[in-house]
């Protein structure tokens, strides 16, 4: 059974369509990759998914659930986590601020992600806890809004563009970091230009060119 599925997604802003008719699924524990161009629509996806621009058509199931007219908070609670591609931290906060901001109790579906295993899970910011976010660099930042919305014990996730702009050491980090989250029991579904990142870590990839997904 599918933890996302999306059926006949269709969104835009004001006049300008970007969606056509979209259709994917994640299953549980399952590294979903969605693959295209800048402008193909890969981030509208994911927003008018998690809420943050409401359909023209279509329907967005999560866990069984029907997510239309809910607000993103709601989505949130529900477990659904969302990491945007301009790494949204609290930068006047330290590391372990912005972890707390993020935390909700466990769901029992996946195991709590406690500040150890979020440690365990970047090792770049066990160092870095009282270390507020203006002071990291773009690659620490990254890891810190995963981490964050992995604080809210997630069963799955909305990553955009997670390797975009970093270092290859960071980009590896990264690598490592969702094959673990999908051994953990989380599901993934990753928005990517890279192809060789997306093959790294994804069990399957569905192509969006022009708001369309033209292959599975």
């Amino acid at each position: 059974m599918a933890t996302l599925e999306v059926r006949r997604l269709s969104a835009g802003y004001g006049r300008a369509q970007v969606l056509f008719d979209v259709n994917l699924d994640a299953r549980a524990g399952e590294v979903v990759a969605l693959l295209g161009r800048n402008g193909a629509g890969k981030s509208t996806t994911l927003r008018a998914i998690m809420g943050l621009i409401e359909p023209l058509s279509g329907e967005v199931i999560f866990d069984g659930r029907n997510l239309k007219n809910l607000e993103p908070h709601e989505i949130a609670r529900l477990g659904l986590g969302y990491v945007p591609e301009d790494r949204r931290i609290f930068t006047d906060l330290t590391v372990a601020e912005n972890l707390e901001v993020g935390r909700q109790p466990p769901r029992g579906a996946v195991p709590a992600w406690t500040e150890e295993r979020l440690f365990a899970l970047f090792p770049a910011l066990a160092g870095l806890r009282k270390r507020r976010g203006a002071r990291m660099s773009g690659g620490e930042q990254q890891m810190l809004c995963i981490a964050r919305t992995l604080a809210g014990n997630p069963t799955a996730i909305l990553l955009d563009e997670p390797s975009e702009g970093l270092a290859p050491i960071v980009v590896e980090q990264m690598a490592k970091a969702i094959v673990e989250l999908k051994r953990s029991g989380v599901t993934v579904l990753l928005a990517e230009q890279s192809r060789h990142f997306a093959g790294r870590v994804a069990d399957r990839a569905y192509l969006l060119e022009k708001g369309v997904i033209s292959k599975a």
